[in-house]
């Protein structure tokens, strides 16, 4: 195999094959190094991808078992196969991950399967099966991505005591299950859960779910995932929990009584965020500054304290995301290649696609507010948008945020049907700088769920139609 690249990127997930194939498409010798023995990380194998596998299959269940008889679809005797679940999930990873595989070979990217190290600024190691191989690079790219956190003195043996991966890949349904974080990741996974029949208590130490969340939309969020059967303790700190083998034991304080509870369940979903994965890289030893958090500290173009060693996705600042990723590992390759590779941190979308689904780009109000930035607020309900109407969709919001004196649109929070797909509109609106009137006096096709977004725009300037 050659050993001598123009770039080897060390990760291949989201950011690192990206990264990788648009490198090797602007003419870049390019290396992949991977450990997991399957290309697209955390996102692909044991993330994004199989939770939204879980997420559509448990709706269809869950519709098809609460909602269809009222509908006039009568269906009797259904029945769930979580083993035939979990096979329809593992066959849609392998397929993709394959794809990946695939689209290496299409734009000529080489794929080093095992551990890499770094040994200097031009050289990695890779470590695969007691094996070791020396290559060389011009440029190197970290995007090892993100592990699971825990809180202290909690262990996750991912029987009893889970994480996201274990929630992934239960063999069947818990009784009883809880949620220790109310953040994305825990909630999606409860809705997955709480929709086959498990009764889900989420515990999360602040007063709300979903921190850093437009705190309207959070509670409408918390109000609905309730009304759905999912409890919720807040203000509350899990101080242990033991594994007693036939059930797990939680035990938590309440943060302003100080009162202490127990609570049983079948099984525990550690969900209180990731942790960037940066141990194993030599990254002390090679000169790699790190911040407090164990962030890799990259400048504005993604390069650490080594100026031909880049870092990109879940082990530098910034939101956990798979598209946060992608963006800055295209903006690397495009660098090396010469041109002006850049990421607008402000316009980075982020969805929860719980049902129904969560979705938001650019400021809250809390923020605006404490940015003392003058705004105006339009909102526009489902239970007034005609296409919600008919699909018996009808919770939620839009809620747009324009500055006072210039329109410029500088927030948007959804939550309501189909509202992942919907907010890539906002998201190009505010790349272009648009006006909440510029998205009112855009036509949107009738009857479709996104009329609600130029009504939202209507009711920035107090003129909506139809609420």
């Amino acid at each position: 195999m050659e050993k001598n690249f123009d770039l080897i990127v060390i990760g291949g997930g989201p950011g690192g094959y990206v990264c990788s194939i648009r490198a090797a498409q602007l003419g870049l010798k390019t290396a992949c190094i991977e450990s997991r023995g399957a290309l697209g990380g955390t996102c692909l194998n044991i993330g994004c991808i199989p939770s939204k596998s879980l997420l559509n299959l448990s709706e269809n269940f869950h519709k098809a078992k609460k909602d269809f008889n009222n509908q006039g679809i009568e269906i009797s005797d259904i029945k769930l196969n979580i083993s035939k679940m979990m096979a329809n999930k593992n066959k849609s990873v392998q397929v993709l991950t394959k794809g990946v595989e695939f689209l290496f070979k299409k734009n000529k990217v080489t794929y080093i399967k095992g551990k890499g190290v770094l040994f200097s600024k031009n050289d990695v190691v890779v470590y695969n099966d007691n094996k070791k191989e020396s290559y060389k690079a011009k440029n190197i790219v970290i995007a090892t991505g993100s592990d699971v956190a825990s809180l202290p003195g909690i262990e996750i043996n991912e029987k009893n005591i889970i994480s996201s991966s274990g929630a992934l890949s239960l063999n069947e349904v818990p009784k009883k299950l809880v949620i220790i974080g109310g953040g994305y990741i825990g909630l999606e996974m409860g809705s997955v859960w709480s929709r086959l029949g498990s009764e889900v208590t989420v515990i999360e130490y602040l007063d709300h779910i979903t921190p850093g969340m437009d705190r309207e939309v959070s509670k409408e969020f918390q109000k609905i995932l309730t009304k759905q059967g999912m409890k919720f303790r807040l203000n509350s700190k899990v101080t242990k929990i033991k594994d007693l083998i036939k059930f797990v034991e939680v035990e938590f304080t309440e943060n302003k009584t100080l009162k202490k509870e127990k609570i049983e369940a079948d099984k525990v979903l550690v969900s209180v965020g990731r942790s960037p994965y940066t141990e194993g890289l030599n990254l002390t030893k090679v000169g790699i500054k790190k911040d407090d958090k164990g962030r890799i500290e990259v400048n504005n173009k993604l390069q650490t304290s080594i100026k031909n060693i880049y870092a990109i996705g879940d082990v530098i600042k910034g939101p956990m995301l798979a598209h946060k990723a992608e963006e800055e590992g295209i903006a690397v390759a495009e660098i090396l290649a010469g041109q002006a590779g850049h990421v607008n941190y402000n316009i980075i979308p982020g969805v929860i696609y719980t049902s129904p689904e969560v979705a938001t780009v650019g400021k809250t109000e809390e923020q605006l507010k404490l940015e003392n930035k003058s705004y105006k607020v339009g909102k526009f309900p489902f239970l007034a948008n005609s296409r919600a109407k008919v699909n018996n969709e009808t919770e939620g919001f839009v809620k747009i945020l324009a500055d006072s004196s210039t329109d410029k649109v500088l927030g948007v929070h959804i939550i309501g049907p189909h509202c992942g797909d919907m907010i890539a509109e906002m998201a190009l609106a505010m790349e272009f700088g648009a006006s909440s009137e510029d998205i009112a006096r855009t036509c949107h096709a009738h009857p479709t769920h996104t009329e609600a977004i130029k009504e939202a725009a209507l009711a920035v300037d107090k003129r909506p139609i139809h609420f």
